[in-house]
């Protein structure tokens, strides 16, 4: 049987990619084909390499270029790009030519908290600012419009007075890397979602 084949596109440390490249590391369907990464620095490059994945390391212009992105992901066999904290705006092209197959994950319980600039520490601050009672992630698929795609799942967490920048970003952590990996794979295996 042929395997799905998933990209795996970064900007930060890399803890949901690494994640995800061991939650598929032996599936019988679905296997991780590559890290793409505009961030020279992350630890998760090395790391990744050590799994025996390979790893594309772009530039920020590489990165905005639909046709360079689309050449490598069809040279790579590629079915599925998850973004696993990827900060790049996405190419309109590239959106259209992996049609609901972009999965991203996002660190609020969208539509709160999401569009241009709400990404990490930005919406943790925000949802501590706001005293909210919760928060979350979002998975959804990936349109034209900064976390305005379908969504695919929502998880919860209770928030209190004692929530910290720190702690919010440890729950968010924890629930990215006990869901986000399992979404994919009922996005990918089942017909109900995408």
């Amino acid at each position: 049987m042929i395997k799905k084949r998933l990209a795996l596109f970064i900007s930060g440390a890399g803890s949901n990619a690494l994640n995800i490249i061991d939650y598929f590391q032996n599936h019988s369907q679905i296997e991780v084909g590559f890290v793409l990464s505009n961030n020279e620095n992350s630890p998760a490059i090395a790391a990744s390499k050590a799994k025996s994945i390979d790893v594309f390391v772009c530039s920020n212009n590489q990165v905005l270029d639909s046709k360079y992105l689309i050449d490598l992901c069809q040279d790579q066999s590629i079915d599925y790009i998850i973004l696993a904290g990827y900060l790049k705006l996405i190419p309109v092209d590239f959106i259209q030519r992996y049609s609901d197959r972009i999965i991203n994950v996002h660190p609020s319980l969208l539509p709160k908290y999401g569009g241009k600039g709400m990404y990490g520490e930005n919406v943790h601050n925000a949802v501590l600012a706001a005293n909210e009672s919760e928060s979350g992630i979002s998975i959804h698929l990936v349109n034209e419009k900064f976390d305005e795609g379908r969504l695919l799942a929502q998880f919860h967490c209770h928030l209190s007075d004692e929530d910290s920048l720190a702690s919010l970003k440890k729950k968010i952590a924890y629930l990215e890397h006990s869901y986000f990996p399992a979404v994919i794979e009922k996005t990918i295996l089942s017909e109900n979602y995408v």
